[in-house]
């Protein structure tokens, strides 16, 4: 989706911000047995942490592994829905360890054991938040951002 270096940073930002602000919400949640008002809050004071590490990681790391990791089974002619798909797929399968890790890090107690409980929960949140919900709404508000942008292209 994004043609220009700019359009990538600003399409990543997004989708850092928008994808680690619901997995923290998802998060607190599983800490604190349930989903509140107060959630949405307490997942305010962890976005400004996690999502520029996010962004670093994705934009810096994960984005080119994952486009390789992707085309190791997609093919260019391939639909191009299918190859975000696997893109998006790949990225999760990279982002969500990588992720997990750091929040046992920073927010519990570290131990093997609890990056694993961690990430173990997380994947499937990651890959559902990511496909059917996140995914399609960053695209739609960068498309609707860059709607003269992309309509030159």
């Amino acid at each position: 989706m994004p043609k220009t270096k700019l359009q990538n940073v600003i399409f990543t930002i997004i989708m850092a911000v928008i994808m680690v602000y619901g997995m923290i919400v998802y998060n607190v949640a599983l800490n604190t047995g349930g989903v509140t008002n107060q959630t949405f809050l307490l997942a305010l004071h962890e976005l400004p942490i996690m999502a520029p590490i996010a962004f670093l990681l994705e934009f810096f790391v994960v984005e080119k592994l994952a486009t390789r990791l992707a085309f190791s089974f997609m093919r260019p002619t391939d639909r191009p829905q299918f190859i975000t798909y696997a893109i998006s797929t790949m990225i999760v399968c990279i982002m969500c360890p990588t992720m997990s890790l750091i929040a046992t890090l920073l927010f519990k107690e570290p131990s093997f054991g609890a990056w694993v409980h961690t990430f173990g929960c997380n994947m499937p949140m990651a890959l559902i938040w990511q496909l059917l919900y996140c995914g399609p709404l960053v695209r739609l508000i960068f498309r609707t951002l860059f709607r003269r942008q992309l309509a030159k292209a």
